[in-house]
């Protein structure tokens, strides 16, 4: 009879650590799908910036140093691997686009074209993706983060070497929105 029960007790235990360890593994799939979203909109995001500055250089092509500083920070963002690198890289592109769409300011023709207005257009319809993919992706690494730092379920993750994941996180200065203008 204690045999049968000790045996009852082993199973729950055996069925609880797979239910732990099954959760982290969906939570670590989670993770890199969402990290795997954000890079789709990034790399849209990456397409769309050498066909608007193409457009901006017809219009004002003495504007060397701001089209150099784009190319410069977009390649960076390319070539960043981390979430943090990438948020680091992504935020000096953001700034860059900002001069951009001031140097743009001064040129009505350029605002009149519609070309500008549509790549425009697709670049702020892109930028909301990509917040929402950020905002998903950071609420799947706390999820993840929070099952690895809990009990008992840090004692499977650091067993099975789960590791936290760092959040996608824009810079201070990119939490005001970005004013687009016709």
């Amino acid at each position: 009879m204690s045999a049968i029960i000790l045996l009852v007790i082993l199973v729950v235990i055996a069925a609880v650590l797979v239910g732990m360890y099954n959760t982290l593994v969906q939570l670590r799939v989670r993770c890199d799908s969402a990290w795997s979203d954000i890079d789709v909109q990034l790399k849209r995001r990456h397409d769309l910036i050498p066909n608007l500055v193409e457009t901006v250089k017809g219009y004002a092509a003495h504007e060397k140093g701001t089209f150099e500083n784009i190319a410069k920070f977009r390649s960076q963002a390319m070539q960043a691997t981390t979430p943090e690198d990438k948020a680091a890289a992504e935020n000096q592109l953001t700034g860059a686009l900002k001069s951009l769409f001031a140097v743009a300011e001064n040129y009505p023709e350029l605002k009149a074209s519609e070309e500008f207005t549509q790549l425009q257009a697709s670049l702020s319809q892109t930028e909301d993706s990509i917040q929402n993919a950020r905002r998903y992706y950071n609420a799947v690494v706390r999820d993840l983060n929070t099952k690895i730092q809990s009990f008992p379920t840090n004692i499977l993750a650091g067993m099975f070497n789960f590791q936290a994941r760092q959040f996608f996180e824009t810079a201070a200065t990119d939490r005001e929105p970005v004013a687009v203008k016709f």
